[in-house]
């Protein structure tokens, strides 16, 4: 297991993350930028590193992410995910601590289509009595 690298694909709403865990020292890299230069919020650099946390393997990989598609807090959700069903790859004795955190559950919401006769899914033209 020299070249050992483990692969999940996270996804939420309109972000689609591909992930790879090599052995390593902890360092997380987003489309080729280190996570502090990628996600500006200190919230979203949390809700990424949740299931590392989680399974205490914070400082036991590198973290190597793809991602395109929707926002910023999507990408973080999709990448949570992501390192997650990679984590499961690395070891399977983690599915209980992950899927008792709600990290390997795909977050089904998405963008409601607009309807016609309204202006946006539920927004109606404005009603005038007169």
């Amino acid at each position: 297991m020299a070249d050992a690298r483990y692969y999940g694909t996270g996804r939420r709403k309109k972000s689609i993350a591909r992930v790879y865990l090599v052995p390593g020292t902890g360092k997380i890299t987003i489309n080729k930028r280190d996570i502090d230069d990628y996600l500006g919020m200190e919230t979203l650099k949390v809700i990424v590193r949740q299931p590392l946390v989680a399974t205490d393997t914070v400082d036991k990989f590198d973290v190597l992410v793809n991602v395109r598609g929707g926002g910023y807090t999507g990408q973080a959700g999709a990448i949570r995910h992501g390192i997650a069903r990679a984590l499961l790859q690395a070891d399977r004795d983690y599915r209980p601590t992950l899927k008792s955190a709600g990290y390997l559950t795909r977050d089904p919401r998405m963008k409601e289509r607009k309807k016609y006769g309204l202006k946006a899914a539920r927004r109606a033209p404005q009603f005038s009595k007169r």
